[in-house]
């Protein structure tokens, strides 16, 4: 399965931004996946992750309560909705679909990942 990871760009602290990560070549919808990201110098990190049906869902602590992962089946989309954007938010964006059916997150669980898409906060 393709990965395609889009809706990154630059918005300003307290924005918002919906990135959508879109398969293709097949559906992942038995799979978990995950949004990951990594800063310039940094390690990638886990962001959120989502089970294959939806019903399960796991944060980051750093983006608890700011945001919200979700996904629509039958358009075989996850998207990330981004809120209370932080300077400390900047990164590359990628997703990833899990071995597995549920929200883990390690990276070492996912299998196939997309391009990274960018954003930026400025302060």
């Amino acid at each position: 399965v393709q990965l395609q990871a889009s809706g990154g760009g630059l918005v300003q602290a307290g924005g918002s931004l919906r990135l959508s990560c879109e398969a293709s070549g097949r559906t992942f919808s038995n799979n978990g996946v995950g949004w990951f990201r990594q800063a310039p110098g940094k390690e990638r990190e886990f962001v959120a992750a989502i089970s294959w049906n939806g019903g399960s869902t796991n944060y980051a602590d750093s983006v608890k309560g700011r945001f919200t992962i979700s996904r629509d089946i039958a358009k075989n989309t996850v998207d990330l909705q981004m809120n209370s954007l932080k300077p400390e938010d900047t990164a590359s964006y990628y997703c990833a679909a899990s071995f597995r059916g549920t929200a883990g997150r390690s990276a070492s669980l996912y299998k196939y990942w997309g391009q990274g898409t960018l954003v930026t906060v400025s302060s």
